[in-house]
């Protein structure tokens, strides 16, 4: 008779996902500068510590060495949760002449439900700035659409947290800002209100209505 293995099967590594533009596409309001420290250097430090904790946690299932497989396992959620986010940041922004910035038309479900929830979109923009600001150290900024309630939320996340963790379980993520200090400083130094009023001029709408045509299928 056969015997089965009861080894568990590695983990998949993980690549960084191409930039979805150029690196100088969301010029002016991030410089190809600040998008080369933060897509070439930041977000690819976090797959690259993603796929050697897998090495390590591996090397620590081997052992049975437990203290240092959770210790690991904490990592690979924050390495993980890093690389999760900012692809999502990267897909959730688009270039001017492709759109970036430019809202959906009033008759849209996402226009109902921005309404819905803050009354138009400059009162959600202010809102959501003002609570993305008020992050203390590092973090996200989300807009997210609850399936129970069926209504658009906001919701912030420290550090490299995922918004689906988040209660109730029913959270789906649509837009997000990443308020860490590297995302802007080069361009904007310590104006964070600046970035934060600026970003928009970029958000890729289209993407966000997508994404909750989706969501509420």
């Amino acid at each position: 008779m056969r015997s089965l293995s009861t080894a568990a099967a590695p983990a998949p590594r993980i690549s960084q996902t191409p930039l979805p533009y150029e690196l100088n596409a969301l010029e002016p309001v991030l410089t190809q500068t600040q998008m080369d420290y933060h897509y070439n250097r930041h977000h690819k430090t976090y797959v690259t510590k993603y796929n050697e904790k897998l090495d390590q946690i591996e090397a620590a299932q081997a052992k049975k060495d437990y203290p240092a497989i959770a210790r690991i396992a904490r990592e690979i959620r924050f390495f993980g949760g890093g690389n999760w986010n900012h692809t999502f940041f990267w897909e959730s922004l688009a270039p001017v002449k492709l759109g970036g910035g430019v809202r959906p038309s009033d008759s849209s479900p996402l226009s109902g439900l921005i309404k819905s929830s803050w009354g138009s979109y400059d009162a959600f923009i202010a809102s959501f700035n003002a609570e993305t600001a008020a992050i203390q150290g590092s973090g996200w900024g989300w807009l997210v659409y609850n399936k129970s309630t069926k209504s658009l939320e906001y919701r912030a996340t420290a550090n490299q947290d995922l918004i689906t963790d988040q209660q109730p379980s029913g959270l789906v993520p649509l837009l997000n800002v990443d308020i860490w200090e590297h995302a802007f400083y080069i361009d904007y130094k310590h104006a964070k209100a600046d970035f934060l009023k600026d970003v928009w001029k970029v958000v890729n709408w289209a993407k966000v209505e997508q994404r909750l045509g989706e969501a509420t299928k």
